[in-house]
């Protein structure tokens, strides 16, 4: 007897419908599974046994044949557990097949027949309503996350025994109530750092504020106790907020990458990732047998902060030269090839030398010039091209740190980066593009135009720097956030010289 049960699989962050088909002969007992199944779904064939029988019912002794079509897209994960014991079931004629294909079923199942959570459920459900199926069943764990699609009947089930009764009509599971996000929005606190705490270095903050008004990347240089990760760290104080779409593409990635907490079901805040710099180049970009997204595409539509820069490995920090210019990361296995999203701010912070006092006015800096060579030069010239602000951070003065009237608060800084991220937002709405950093050559012909002055300082500053091409963009991308941090229209001189000022680095030090 054959059955058919509707399932499904995540290949990045999109999700594709697996019928499994399961089928049940005369013949010496056996149960083989095809389909391009990994380890952990060939695996599933004793946990499914064994569930089976802990809830109640009977394991047919027949020949099992499991199907998960289509056959040419490799299945991983443990979501095919539940959906594998149901067909059994209905093949074997102890459940009815009647309902089984309105609906869309996901679980990894316990020996004693309980369902566990699974990854990816988010972007499983979204195919499911997409598919124009009735609901989907998962575990109560992945319920609310489920239920954030809407449009949906979303049942959180605990069991095999339970799913199996209530397709047999023996008892009722309540769907979930569809999430309001609106509500998860106004819910989520604000983080408790403050940029109120920290003291001087107004430039810095300055700075700060203009990287995250435009979704710029930004490098600060300076000697240790500085406050360079006391600066980065509250960031999230001051990034605008998420819009539905952003916060939806952001659970995406962290739901595939397991992330979710239980019970979370959507990612509200943007993400701030802060990897240790013992890293691998896997880890930050993404990768694995079967790939798996990184630390790039766990910080899409937020920040990726990189402490101590120079101490990444070399051909890690390389890796991220084409993810900050394309803002995607494509993994090529020889059976599949996958697209993560990996639109970041990158934040990079590092000592000016390898004893950290080099220009400090207060320590003597013990570094021969091949060591303070060699430490630079561990980050690349086309790296260094790909950073739109660069910013020294010297030493705090006494009079900085003794003075007692708190500076200016997250809250204030945040207005002003909301307003310019709203005026990019009406300037790009029909253009692909939220933010003045993603801006290409078309966009910075149309909406970068100077005048005369502006020009004529360009042209100066350009021959002075020798920037690059590309260097040449940023630098008018960076004075188009200045603008719309004044509020201006037009690119004026003095816009045009405090971008020129971030770019100072390109000369001095490299």
């Amino acid at each position: 007897m054959l059955a058919k049960v509707f399932s499904s699989t995540v290949l990045g962050i999109e999700a594709w419908i697996v019928e499994v088909e399961v089928d049940t002969a005369r013949g010496l007992p056996s149960f083989s599974m095809v389909g391009l199944p990994e380890a952990a779904v060939r695996e599933s064939r004793e946990r499914v046994k064994a569930a089976i029988k802990n809830s109640g019912y009977n394991f047919p002794s027949d020949r099992i044949t499991v199907n998960l079509a289509p056959a040419n897209i490799k299945k991983e994960g443990t979501a095919f557990d539940l959906p594998i014991a149901l067909g059994i079931l209905a093949a074997s004629g102890q459940l009815s097949r009647d309902r089984l294909a309105s609906y869309l079923f996901l679980g990894e199942l316990s020996l004693d027949g309980r369902i566990k959570p699974v990854h990816g459920c988010l972007s499983m459900a979204d195919r499911a309503r997409r598919q124009g199926l009735k609901g989907i069943f998962v575990p109560e764990s992945n319920a609310r996350e489920a239920a954030i699609v809407g449009g949906l009947e979303v049942f959180g089930a605990g069991s095999l025994a339970h799913v199996a009764a209530m397709l047999s009509g023996q008892s009722r599971i309540p769907p979930s109530p569809e999430v309001d996000p609106a509500a998860l929005f106004r819910q989520e606190g604000r983080p408790a750092w403050d940029y109120a705490d920290v003291k001087g270095q107004q430039h810095v903050k300055r700075a700060l504020e203009i990287a995250v008004a435009g979704g710029h990347n930004l490098l600060m240089i300076g000697p240790p106790g500085s406050g360079k990760t006391m600066l980065a760290k509250r960031l999230p104080t001051i990034l605008p907020d998420l819009s539905l779409e952003e916060a939806m593409e952001t659970t995406k990635i962290h739901s595939v990458a397991g992330l979710l907490a239980a019970n979370q079901s959507l990612v509200v805040r943007r993400p701030f990732r802060s990897p240790h710099h013992t890293i691998s180049d896997a880890g930050l970009i993404g990768g694995g047998s079967i790939p798996r997204p990184g630390e790039v595409s766990l910080s899409h539509n937020g920040v990726l902060f990189l402490d101590e820069v120079p101490e990444y490995r070399k051909n890690v920090l390389e890796a991220l030269r084409q993810p900050l210019e394309d803002r995607k990361v494509t993994i090529s296995r020889a059976t599949v090839s996958i697209t993560y999203p990996a639109a970041f701010m990158l934040v990079a912070a590092m000592n000016p030398c390898p004893c950290g006092y080099l220009s400090d006015p207060q320590h003597e800096c013990r570094c021969s010039t091949g060591q303070i060579r060699r430490y630079r030069n561990r980050i690349s010239g086309p790296l260094l091209d790909r950073i739109d602000i660069q910013v020294e951070v010297p030493a705090v003065a006494y009079q900085d740190l003794s003075r007692s009237r708190p500076a200016e608060s997250s809250a204030a800084i945040r207005h002003r980066t909301m307003a310019a991220r709203k005026i990019q937002e009406e300037r790009f709405q029909k253009d692909g593009i939220s933010s003045n950093a993603a801006m290409d050559s078309y966009h910075i012909r149309r909406y970068c135009r100077v005048g005369k002055d502006a020009a004529r300082l360009l042209e100066i500053a350009v021959d002075k720097l020798g920037l690059s091409a590309r260097g040449y963009s940023k630098v008018l991308k960076v004075a188009r956030t200045i603008a719309d941090l004044d509020g201006c229209e037009k690119i004026d001189s003095h816009h045009l010289s405090e971008a020129l000022q971030y770019r100072d680095l390109d000369h001095d030090r490299w």
